[in-house]
């Protein structure tokens, strides 16, 4: 089974990357991170770049694959051949707005919806928070996954040994 992550990733954050590395436990045949962009909005050129960003970060990465996309998920995640959606969820808030999100795409589309919270100590790290304090001046660089770290994350240690010598 394959999982779709869906999202704006504006920008992709360690609790991103911890829910990809998790889903790759779950879903053997790997998770398409799919970046969406409004076409009425005109943001395709920042998708590309957010694109291009996670494609570089995910460089290696065996079954991650990353794409930009417009319109119904569920429609890319079928394109994509995802048999799920993923999502993640910080608090009770979340959990119930991912809930029906999850209840309208089985309606609408016949997925399900793989819904993990997220770790404790990353419940406060959300990309609108990361982009405030980069306005405000901030260092937000431990926010944001590095390459080795997404390696670290998402390929097991013995696939590292054989394959990354």
């Amino acid at each position: 089974m394959k999982a779709f992550f869906a999202g704006s990733f504006n920008p992709f954050t360690i609790g991103h990357l911890d829910l990809v590395a998790r889903a790759l436990a779950i879903c053997p045949e790997g998770v398409v991170i799919g970046v969406g962009y409004n076409l009425h909005k005109g943001d395709q050129l920042h998708t590309q770049e957010r694109v291009e960003h996670l494609r570089k970060l995910f460089e290696q990465v065996p079954h991650v694959e990353v794409i930009a996309y417009s319109g119904l998920t569920v429609d890319a995640a079928a394109r994509a051949g995802a048999g799920v959606l993923l999502r993640g969820f910080r608090n009770a808030i979340d959990a119930e707005y991912e809930r029906n999100l999850a209840a309208a795409n089985r309606l609408v589309a016949d997925i399900d919806t793989i819904m993990l919270p997220c770790r404790p100590e990353l419940s406060p790290i959300s990309s609108s928070m990361v982009r405030e304090l980069k306005h405000n001046g901030r260092d937000v660089s431990q926010f944001l996954p590095t390459h080795a770290q997404c390696l670290d994350a998402c390929v097991p240690a013995a696939f590292k040994s054989t394959t990354h010598k």
